[in-house]
């Protein structure tokens, strides 16, 4: 049986900036999450998904990535759309949302100032995510939103990041045999600017059941 990866503390000590920002949403935010933001889904899912670091008012209030921002909106709507969730998205870590055959997480648990993760604090993270990834026993591919997080992914499969360069909508096969797809990320900012459209981020997944397909009776799970 796999071990469960080791998630960080409530109070994780490992970043100071970002130690500070967390006191300080915490102090002017009692009431929401405020801490490290845990992964989602079963972790016998096919699929991993990895994004940059909480948002200041998505996960980081609400617990959950993706969860309360716009980016949340696009990525569990196309989820949905091609069997990777199931139930209503109501932006809030109890609307009942489950994901199938998919888990979700980010390079950095915490919240960064101005949403801009520091290299020292993507590297201090990277040990959670190397052992995500190997906690995870049917893992077959990791759809890394923006190049840091296609970069701190393969780093943490013990790669160098110049060797598979990010472009949208590649698949970057690693000598484990594991597969990095790649897509810009789904931020308010690039589909406003065009850099990312919804037929875009759809064509990614088209990509991806294409490397997994749907399964008959998949189990679904929030955990």
């Amino acid at each position: 049986m796999t071990a469960a990866a080791a998630e960080p503390d409530r109070d994780c000590p490992l970043c100071p900036r970002l130690v500070a920002f967390r006191a300080t949403s915490r102090a002017a935010h009692a009431d929401w999450h405020n801490a490290p933001v845990p992964s989602f889904g079963p972790r016998d899912a096919r699929l991993l998904i990895v994004g940059l670091a909480p948002g200041l008012r998505g996960a980081n209030r609400t617990g959950r990535p993706f969860t309360g921002d716009y980016a949340g909106d696009l990525l569990y709507a196309t989820l949905r759309a091609y069997g990777f969730a199931r139930g209503d998205y109501a932006a809030r870590a109890d609307d009942g949302l489950a994901l199938v055959d998919c888990r979700i997480t980010n390079g950095v648990r915490c919240v960064p100032p101005e949403n801009k993760p520091l290299p020292a604090e993507i590297k201090c993270c990277r040990s959670f995510l190397a052992d995500e990834l190997r906690s995870m026993p049917r893992l077959a591919v990791v759809l890394a939103l923006g190049t840091v997080a296609h970069a701190t992914a393969i780093a943490a499969r013990g790669q160098k990041p110049a060797g598979f360069r990010f472009g949208h909508g590649e698949l970057h096969r690693l000598p484990d045999g594991l597969v990095i797809a790649d897509s810009y990320h789904c931020s308010r900012y690039n589909t406003n600017t065009g850099r990312l459209t919804e037929a875009m981020f759809r064509a990614v997944f088209e990509t991806i059941r294409r490397e997994i397909p749907a399964q008959r009776a998949p189990a679904a799970s929030g955990q």
